[in-house]
């Protein structure tokens, strides 16, 4: 053999081997998706490289694999990646805790509702029997229930019903006996309804508040599978970060704990409850950061639910002009939390449905922000604002934290708690947007479905599931499907300062994203809401149980 074959066989043989040396090892190699990175420039990418949960890069197939070496290597076959979806506002422990709870939601009758309580077994701890989901919206008669049916079928169980917002109770007389509630307690206007000198059952707001924290809460074991199945819940639809709007203490430890231990995985943005025990524990130390959660906010409650007819509103309800609603909790304490939060570098996050509820927390939030900000306060809901009011949340950087599909949910009844006039001001997100030319978007759920291809529908057709109205509902607050992404992606990490680390599937940031079956960048959106999560990954692991 030749010098010069000899010499071109080793160099064959260098060059292949060296090549592999300099590639780079990495964890896990992504090929052969649609990949939308929602980075600034809205790049779409073919693969990316993982290494230590992190995303090493993004590219084309030859670039990834050309520069790249891992041991798995997964080619998703034309299917469509796209950041795991972050809900900006839902209630995840309470989410786990109810799904013990009989599930009234859809019924279309008082009857129905009882006819589920007969058929659940009364199988829940502590002996009461709990249901959550009934909507009186729904019902030919659309009044609140009295407990009289519920008195007679359990006299002797403790039965409390929780509507479908979670702002009004219905509980039997057992019920209100235990949580010590009687025809003279104080509880401010419209809290306790009575009738003829009985109670009704029907609590709303603080007094509702009060009912349910009697109600024996999960423990041990219990607490734990329910979390774990609320996890998979929220993995099934492509939820890797929920922000939790309002934990106390203990719920925020039990989280960190089954975090730590490697239970959950599931990553939580928590909104405080503004007790002492959070304010003393949490607020006055400053932010507590993990790898997995974040707690440096607190949740005030301004006024409780347009469904309720409890919204704060500047004028009476146009379907009950005896009644404008509720203040749940007072300005000048508010204005107590606001000061101890701007000290202490934690983020307001304040309900807000009625456009009076909404008027006065952004000008109590323009007292401590003064004008263009970062502290990313927020307005959880932003339901029904008064146009004369919308410009504060661009003077002072509030940030409108929605529900898209709230708007879907309340439009056939809406107006006729509002009116012609005023239902303008309502579910206006494509405005509140403009503001500081990002919102972000949560489901809210349970109040709502825990899917937030749901909220991403809602928010671009403005369309409820059966594709009414036709042609929308007041379109020209629907938001792009590109406004719509980011508002579950990057802009939901933005909210909650987190946007440096998730959000978008970007070089040393998180590696959390979700595979769909079909692109919703490209579908008729009316298709959206049928398509199918084919996994989740967290630190990019698969954490969906198939």
């Amino acid at each position: 053999m030749s010098y010069h074959i000899l010499f071109s066989s080793w160099f064959t043989i260098w060059l292949f081997t060296g090549n592999l040396q300099m590639k780079e090892k990495v964890d896990l190699i992504i090929t052969n998706a649609t990949i939308y990175t929602v980075d600034t420039a809205n790049t779409r990418v073919e693969a990316m490289a993982i290494y230590h949960g992190k995303i090493r890069a993004t590219g084309t197939n030859r670039s990834i694999l050309d520069h790249y070496n891992a041991s798995r290597v997964v080619d998703m076959k034309g299917k469509f990646i796209y950041p795991g979806f972050i809900d900006a506002h839902c209630h995840f422990v309470g989410y786990a805790i109810g799904l013990q709870y009989v599930d009234l939601l859809g019924c279309k009758s008082f009857d129905e509702v009882l006819q589920r309580l007969k058929n659940s077994g009364n199988r829940f701890p502590g002996k009461w029997l709990v249901g959550r989901g009934w909507d009186q919206n729904l019902w030919q008669e659309k009044n609140f229930p009295d407990n009289g049916q519920l008195n007679s079928l359990y006299p002797d169980v403790p039965v409390m019903l929780i509507r479908v917002d979670g702002h009004v109770v219905l509980a039997n007389q057992d019920a209100l006996k235990r949580a010590g509630i009687g025809v003279n307690n104080q509880f401010g206007n419209a809290q306790v309804e009575i009738k003829n000198g009985r109670l009704t059952g029907i609590l709303s707001e603080t007094a509702a508040d009060l009912m349910r924290e009697v109600v024996p809460a999960p423990r041990g074991p219990e607490f734990v599978n329910l979390m774990k199945r609320a996890e998979q819940q929220c993995f099934s639809v492509g939820l890797t970060t929920v922000s939790d709007a309002g934990l106390d203490y203990y719920q925020v430890m039990a989280i960190d704990s089954l975090q730590k231990s490697d239970v959950m995985k599931m990553q939580v943005y928590a909104m405080l409850t503004p007790n002492q025990k959070n304010m003393n524990e949490f607020v006055k130390q400053g932010p507590f950061k993990t790898d997995r959660m974040v707690v440096r906010s607190i949740k005030i409650y301004m006024d409780g639910s347009l469904g309720s007819r409890t919204a704060k509103l500047k004028a009476p309800y146009s379907d009950k002009p005896s009644d404008s609603g509720i203040l749940v909790t007072p300005p000048d304490s508010i204005r107590e939390l606001c000061k101890v939060a701007f000290k202490h570098g934690y983020q307001v996050n304040t309900h807000c449905i009625g456009d009076s509820a909404n008027s006065l927390i952004l000008k109590i939030y323009g007292e401590f922000l003064k004008g263009r900000n970062d502290l990313r306060w927020r307005v959880e809901h932003a339901q029904v604002v008064d146009p004369a009011d919308v410009h504060f949340f661009g003077d002072y950087s509030v940030i409108p934290s929605i529900q898209a599909t709230h708007a879907t949910s309340d439009m056939k009844w809406a107006e006729n708690r509002l009116g012609p006039v005023r239902i303008k001001g309502a579910y206006t997100y494509k405005s509140l947007m403009k503001q500081n030319g990002w919102i972000c978007n949560g489901t809210d759920f349970p109040i709502e479905n825990i899917s937030p291809l749901f909220t991403f529908y809602a928010a671009v057709a403005r369309q409820d599931s059966d594709g009414y109205p036709a042609g929308g509902y007041m379109m020209d607050n629907a938001l792009t499907r590109e406004e719509a992404l980011k508002s579950i992606t990057i802009w939901a990490a933005k909210a909650n300062f987190l946007e440096q680390v998730k959000g978008s599937l970007e070089a040393g940031k998180d590696a959390d994203f979700v595979v769909l079956d079909q692109d919703i960048m490209q579908v008729p959106v009316k298709k959206v809401p049928g398509v199918k999560v084919l996994d989740t990954f967290i630190a990019g692991e698969g954490v969906l149980q198939k």
